[in-house]
């Protein structure tokens, strides 16, 4: 069971090290354009904002990661509930003021973790 857990950990915090890529460095390129269906102008208006969130997200990333190498598995296991507990308010948030497959993008596969870390 821990190698599902610590493999969903890490599947999670690449998707967030991505979605850093995506809004901090790739916000106003095709790739970035594509992805968030924005139009240049709106793009270049909203790239500082979207370099924040795109920080956020690597936060996210980092705890994840720190609950993922920490040597003491119950300190791990709080990091891991603690990190998955934001990844999913930030996903359900996401999801009622953005974009509903932010739902399914983010905190799905959050939720799903946490409750494998529960059991």
């Amino acid at each position: 069971m821990n190698t599902i857990i610590q493999a969903l950990v890490l599947l999670i915090a690449a998707l967030h090290i991505y979605f850093l890529v995506l809004e901090m460095f790739l916000w106003t390129t095709p790739v970035g354009l594509k992805t968030f269906r924005l139009t240049k102008e709106f793009a270049e208006q909203s790239k500082a904002l979207a370099a924040n969130q795109g920080l956020y997200n690597g936060f996210l990333a980092a705890g994840l990661l720190w609950a993922f190498f920490c040597p003491n598995p119950e300190f791990a296991q709080q990091l891991r509930l603690f990190f998955l507990g934001c990844v999913i308010v930030a996903g359900v948030y996401g999801a009622a003021t953005a974009s509903k497959k932010i739902l399914y993008i983010q905190a799905m596969p959050a939720v799903i973790a946490l409750l494998v870390s529960l059991l």
